[in-house]
């Protein structure tokens, strides 16, 4: 399916029925990274999994911004008219969760965010000078997007109402203290630390999310 919004289209796939979640990928991927969890998922909740601009299915764009990024599931909330979902956001996907539930207070009803980093400086050094070092060798748009934002400030975190669970893994590239860092600022917000996991190898057609975030879910708010 494809819908306008923001002066782009944006492709998502929606499947099964109940209470809507919102599923957001990371850089360079598209919805498809979420086939094993859409599959349980559905069983329960009417699921969106949304292409974001520049990438998958959706309008290719020259630049990138996380802000009009984050714009772009706003409004594709509102004119689907989506009553409250839960946004799981996985990396760039978090980013958009975060800066969703902090712009857009009222349009969500739970956050879930793996991977997620408030400033390009809560990712491992070494990752971040490899992605720095590709950027500069490749100018692509998307590795300039993770070398130079986001920059979501502690007040902007602090505004975060919404039921969060922050997701992480031991081995993952944004570092374990920013995980920390974001979790301790968002007043609802729990946090997992989960063992012999990478950045993206509990996401990643995995089954291993779902069964992390189903007793998240399964609260009522």
């Amino acid at each position: 399916m494809y819908i306008d919004v923001n002066g782009v289209t944006l492709y998502y796939e929606q499947t099964g029925s109940g209470s809507p979640i919102i599923l957001l990928h990371g850089n360079g991927e598209d919805h498809s990274i979420f086939d094993v969890l859409v599959q349980e998922l559905s069983k329960r909740f009417l699921v969106y999994a949304v292409d974001s601009r520049g990438h998958g299915g959706s309008t290719k764009t020259q630049t990138l911004d996380y802000k009009v990024m984050a714009n772009d599931i706003a409004e594709l909330i509102i004119k689907l008219n989506i009553a409250k979902p839960v946004i799981l956001g996985f990396s760039d996907g978090g980013i958009l969760g975060l800066m969703l539930a902090s712009g857009y207070p009222n349009l969500l009803s739970k956050l879930i965010v793996c991977g997620a980093n408030a400033h390009p400086s809560g990712i491992r050094t070494p990752y971040l000078l490899i992605m720095k070092l590709s950027y500069k060798l490749t100018k692509n748009e998307k590795l300039k997007l993770m070398v130079t934002q986001p920059d979501i400030s502690d007040s902007e975190l602090m505004r975060i109402s919404v039921p969060t669970l922050v997701l992480a893994g031991i081995r993952d590239l944004i570092k374990k203290s920013h995980t920390e860092h974001i979790a301790s600022l968002i007043s609802c917000a729990r946090m997992c630390i989960l063992r012999g996991e990478g950045h993206s190898s509990y996401v990643v057609h995995s089954p291993r999310l779902y069964t992390v975030i189903r007793p998240f879910l399964d609260e009522t708010v």
